[in-house]
């Protein structure tokens, strides 16, 4: 019997991730002190995955804002995310 605790598997470009993966994903996407290159290492998503699970959990606007703070610090810093 399943406990309903379970968490839900996602699949982004043939990777399964559950709730709370998805959760920590966003939660270091969103610092401004955490790399792509981190995440990478920890879940193995590329840039463009990472991109793809802000894109399909946050609100339009929020990932619009994203986007744009990820592009301002990238000009600024060669390494930000």
């Amino acid at each position: 019997m399943m406990s309903d605790h379970t968490s839900s598997l996602h699949s982004i470009q043939g990777t399964d991730l559950t709730d709370h993966d998805i959760s920590e994903v966003i939660e270091m996407a969103l610092s401004d002190h955490t790399q792509f290159k981190q995440i990478e290492d920890l879940f193995g998503l590329k840039e463009k995955q990472v991109k793809e699970i802000m894109r399909k959990h946050l609100k339009r606007g929020s990932y619009e804002a994203w986007r744009r703070r990820v592009r301002a610090f990238s000009d600024r810093r060669e390494h930000y995310k």
